[in-house]
C-alpha cells in the first residue's frame, strides 16, 4: 500500500481502497470500545443510580447511542468522505467549519485523556514490576506509537495491528477484567444497595449515549473504507456496542465492589492481583492505545476539511504531538461534564445529518458533498437550536455558564435532554427541507 493510498484525503475514497468488510469493522469498532475510560464512565452512574438502575440507563443509552453511531457509520460508507467533509452536504461546506472547528478540539481533548490513561496504566506496571513510575517516558513512548498508528491509518491499523494481535488479546483481557470484578465480593450487597440520588435515570442514559456519540463526529473517518454501507452499518453498531456495554457496566461493579472510582486508581487496583492482572494490565494497556491514534487522526483528518492542500501525514504528526505535550503537562481530572458537553452538541448534529440524508433520499453522492451553497442557514439553525434545547435541560460546562443557564429556569420534564433535542434538530431540519422542496427532490431520487 502507497503512502498516497494510506493517507487519502477528503475526496470520495475510490473503489480499490474500500476494502474493510463487516468483519473488519466490527473489530476495528470493537477494539475502539475497549478502554478505560469507558469504565470510568459508567462509574459516574453509581452509587448516585442503583446498580440495577445503572444497568438499565447503560443498555438504553447503548442502543440509543449505538444506533445513532451505526447510521453515521453507513451514511459515511455510502459517501466515502471523512466525517467532517460529510457534515458540508447538509450545512454547507463553510457551515461545516464550525463543528469541525469543534470535533478537532473534542479529539484533542479525548487524545490527552487517552494518553494520560495509559501512561498512568504503564507507571503502574513499571512501578510493580520495577519499582519506578516515569510516566512522562511512557507518555512519550505511546504518544509515538500512536503517531506510527495514524501514519499507517484505518486500513493498516486494521491489517497489522487488530488483526494479526488485538483480536486474540483484548477478548481474553476483557474476560478477566469482568472475573475480577465480579468476584470481588459484595456484589449481592450492591445488587440491593438504593441509589444515593442527585443523577436521574435519563440523565444516566445522557452519559451513555454521551460515551458513544463522541465517536459520531469521527465515524466516517473509517466507515469511507467500508465495502458497503451495510458492512458499515452492523460492523460499527454491533462492534462498538459490544464492548462498550459491557465495560460501561463493569465500570458500576467495579466502583461498588472494588472501591475504585477513577481512572488514576483503576491501573493499580488491578496490578494488586497478582501476575495475570499484570499480564491484563499490559493487554489492556496496549489496546487503549488504539483510542489515541483515533482521536489523534480524525483531528488530522478533520483539519482538512479546513486545509484540503494540507498533507494528512504532516498534520497527523501535529495532532499527534499535541495531544502527547497536553499529556505531559494537564492532569486526569472527571470528566462528566465533559461526556454531557459532547452530547449537547453531537446528537444535534446527527440529527441534522439524518434528516438531510433522508430528505436527499437516502443519498449522498459527491454533488451532495461537493456541490452545495456555501451555508445551509436553515440547517446550521437547526443544529444550534438542538444544541440550546440540550443546554436548556441540561446544562453543562463551565461553572459560569451553568448558572447563567439555570438562571432560564429549565423545566423538571424528567426525560433527559438527548431525545429532545435530537427531536428538535431533527424536526426543524426536515421543517427547513420541506419549505426548499428538497424532500421532494430527494423522494424522486429515490
Amino acid at each position: 500500500m502507497t503512502e498516497r493510498e494510506t493517507s487519502w484525503g477528503i475526496e470520495p475514497v475510490p473503489e480499490r481502497l474500500q476494502v474493510l468488510g463487516g468483519v473488519d469493522m466490527g473489530l476495528l469498532w470493537g477494539n475502539l470500545g475497549v478502554s478505560l475510560l469507558v469504565i470510568v464512565a459508567g462509574a459516574v452512574l453509581v452509587p448516585a443510580l442503583s446498580l440495577p438502575t445503572a444497568l438499565v440507563a447503560i443498555l438504553v443509552g447503548c442502543l440509543v447511542g449505538n444506533l445513532m453511531l451505526a447510521v453515521a457509520g453507513a451514511i459515511g460508507a455510502q459517501a466515502r468522505v471523512p466525517a467532517m467533509v460529510l457534515m458540508r452536504a447538509p450545512l454547507g461546506e463553510r457551515g461545516s467549519y464550525l463543528p469541525t472547528a469543534i470535533n478537532v478540539v473534542q479529539c484533542l481533548g479525548w487524545t490527552v485523556f487517552e494518553l494520560l490513561v495509559i501512561a498512568t496504566a504503564a507507571a503502574a506496571l513499571s512501578d510493580e514490576l520495577l519499582g519506578f513510575e516515569a510516566r512522562w517516558a511512557w507518555t512519550v513512548v505511546f504518544g509515538a506509537a500512536a503517531l506510527v498508528m495514524g501514519l499507517l491509518g484505518p486500513i493498516g491499523v486494521v491489517r497489522t495491528v487488530i488483526r494479526r494481535v488485538a483480536v486474540w488479546v483484548v477478548p481474553l483481557a476483557v474476560a478477566y477484567l469482568a472475573w475480577w470484578a465480579l468476584t470481588g465480593g459484595g456484589l449481592e450487597e450492591a445488587w440491593s444497595r438504593p441509589g444515593e440520588g442527585g443523577l436521574s435515570t435519563w440523565q444516566g442514559i445522557d452519559i451513555v449515549v454521551g460515551v458513544t456519540v463522541s465517536w459520531i463526529p469521527l465515524a466516517a473517518d473509517y466507515t469511507r473504507f467500508a465495502r458497503s454501507p451495510r458492512a458499515a452499518f452492523w460492523g460499527t453498531g454491533i462492534g462498538y456496542f459490544v464492548p462498550d456495554a459491557l465495560l460501561l457496566g463493569l465500570g458500576a461493579v467495579i466502583l461498588l465492589t472494588r472501591d475504585v472510582a477513577d481512572a488514576a486508581a483503576l491501573p493499580a487496583a488491578v496490578a494488586a492481583g497478582g501476575l495475570l492482572a499484570l499480564l491484563v494490565l499490559v493487554a489492556l494497556t496496549l489496546a487503549e492505545t488504539d483510542e489515541a491514534f483515533a482521536n489523534a487522526y480524525s483531528a488530522a483528518v478533520s483539519l482538512q476539511n479546513l486545509f484540503p492542500a494540507a498533507p494528512q501525514r504532516l498534520l497527523v504528526v501535529l495532532t499527534t504531538t499535541v495531544g502527547t505535550i497536553g499529556a505531559l503537562v494537564l492532569a486526569l481530572q472527571s470528566f462528566q461534564s465533559f461526556l454531557f458537553l459532547l452530547g449537547s452538541f453531537f446528537v444535534p448534529l446527527f440529527a441534522v445529518l439524518l434528516a438531510d440524508w433522508l430528505a436527499s433520499g437516502r443519498h449522498y453522492g459527491p454533488e451532495d458533498v461537493f456541490g452545495r451553497e456555501p451555508v445551509r442557514v436553515g440547517l446550521v439553525c437547526a443544529w444550534i437550536a438542538g444544541f440550546v434545547a440540550y443546554q436548556w435541560l441540561s446544562p453543562t460546562g463551565p461553572a459560569w455558564w451553568v448558572e447563567q443557564v439555570q438562571r432560564l429556569d429549565p423545566p423538571a420534564w424528567g426525560v433527559g435532554a438527548t431525545l429532545p433535542s435530537f427531536v428538535v434538530s431533527f424536526g426543524l431540519a426536515l421543517a427547513v427541507s420541506a419549505a426548499t422542496g428538497r424532500v421532494g427532490a430527494g423522494a424522486a431520487r429515490a
